[in-house]
């Protein structure tokens, strides 16, 4: 589904194929950001573009959200941050994952943009979201804490493209 979202701060706008070299320099060949996320780092903006691609093809559905993160006063792309499955199928509980650019960790935006999907989720009728993150990654759970997040327990998760197993906090956030 094609939406567009704004903070204070920030626009949440569908990913277009123009943000591939954008993403790749911002977030997704960075080792540091991408160590906490189930996908490998990319090796070239062609490698990024493809996956804007398939993330594009998939707007035509319904259940899809998937938002590029750009500053207002700049309108530089700065990251993303999107549904990545339903626990239950698609009515079931939505799960959220993302990104950002290290540049601009620890300045509130995720939390902002986290914050305003949650919204979103919640006015479309879906009583709580599901977010989870790498034991590790205390920027993170900050993230999470901040908007809401209950913790409910760990978990071993398997990523396939990293050959690896992680163990990972799981919080969720109810609908008031």
């Amino acid at each position: 589904m094609k939406l567009t979202l704004e903070t204070e701060r920030l626009i949440l706008r569908p990913f277009e194929h123009d943000d591939a070299e954008d993403m790749f320099y911002g977030w997704a060949n960075d080792d540091e950001v991408t160590r906490y996320l189930t996908w490998n780092t990319h090796k070239s903006p062609e490698e990024t573009s493809k996956i804007i691609d398939l993330w594009i093809s998939e707007y035509e559905k319904p259940e899809r959200l998937n938002f590029a993160i750009v500053l207002k006063e700049t309108g530089k792309l700065i990251g993303g941050i999107d549904v990545v499955g339903y626990l239950g199928g698609v009515n079931g509980t939505p799960v959220i994952g993302y990104a950002l650019s290290r540049s601009c960790w620890n300045r509130g935006y995720m939390t902002e943009a986290a914050t305003r999907v949650i919204g979103c989720l919640f006015d479309k009728g879906y009583e709580e979201i599901r977010i989870d993150a790498m034991e590790e990654n205390t920027g993170s759970i900050r993230v999470i804490e901040k908007c809401g997040g209950t913790f409910i327990g760990t978990e071993i998760m398997a990523r396939p493209a990293k050959g690896d197993k992680i163990k990972v906090r799981k919080y969720i956030v109810r609908k008031d």
